[in-house]
């Protein structure tokens, strides 16, 4: 049985594209509603942002994804655009879980807040003494959760990365123990909690941090659409998964 997966933003023809993975009960309308394409608009950056709507297909269905990769990202990168996998909260976890899934998928990776996984996955990688001496066994690499961690234990060197929290997150301290396993300049701690107060902060601290080196030229033989606010489905293939993403807050 198929699924559909919706998508809300617009793609034109700009050289990058951040698909952006929301979290938990968040609308894909949220992020635009929040101001992340306006941050784009009013830099003049020649960024296509695409929203996906993630609801009932969470971090337990990340090697399902096949739309995401094949309908999104596949094709962008064909015509020459770089892709940026972007997450908030779960959605984050899930945007790791992806690249975990499908090395080399995205050329880039934005996290804001990400979820670090439940208090028995974090408290079973503390006990082992950190991740650099944590050994999965095969029952861990079963938890999808766990198999992010075994990412993590060595990201890739050459993957550009934008990792963001707010200070009073309740997931601050587990957030700070995932973002340490990245380099310290790419690693930023904003006032806030858990929400917009945050992230969007963060979003335009990413979308000005000159590692990231956006700039407002289009790909060669088209014109830069505005990162827009339309919907677009996406139509989901045998086999899709609808298991919901964990809830986060454990």
């Amino acid at each position: 049985m198929s699924r559909t997966l919706r998508t809300v933003g617009h793609l034109g023809n700009a050289p990058r594209l951040l698909v952006m993975l929301p979290g938990v009960a968040m609308r894909p309308e949220d992020i635009f509603d929040a101001g992340c394409g306006a941050a784009i608009e009013r830099r003049g950056l020649a960024l296509d942002l695409l929203a996906v709507d993630t609801a009932g297909i969470g971090l337990d269905a990340v090697h399902t994804w096949d739309a995401l990769q094949h309908e999104i990202i596949d094709p962008a990168r064909a015509r020459g655009a770089q892709v940026w996998l972007c997450g908030i909260s779960l959605g984050g976890m899930v945007a790791m879980g992806h690249l975990t899934e499908r090395p080399g998928a995205a050329d880039g990776l934005c996290l804001l807040a990400p979820y670090p996984g439940s208090l028995p996955s974090v408290n079973a990688i503390r006990r082992a003494g950190g991740p650099e001496h944590w050994r999965p066994s095969e029952a861990d690499l079963r938890d999808p959760e766990l198999r992010v961690w075994q990412w993590l234990r060595s990201p890739p060197a050459d993957l550009p990365v934008f990792i963001g929290w707010g200070s009073e997150d309740r997931f601050a301290a587990r957030i700070e123990q995932l973002a340490n396993r990245f380099p310290a300049p790419v690693r930023h701690a904003v006032p806030g909690g858990h929400d917009w107060s945050a992230w969007l902060p963060l979003w335009e601290k990413f979308l000005d941090t000159p590692c990231v080196a956006f700039d407002a030229s289009p790909l060669e033989g088209g014109r830069h659409q505005r990162p827009g606010r339309a919907g677009s489905p996406v139509s989901l293939g045998e086999g899709t998964s609808g298991v919901a993403g964990r809830d986060g807050e454990d």
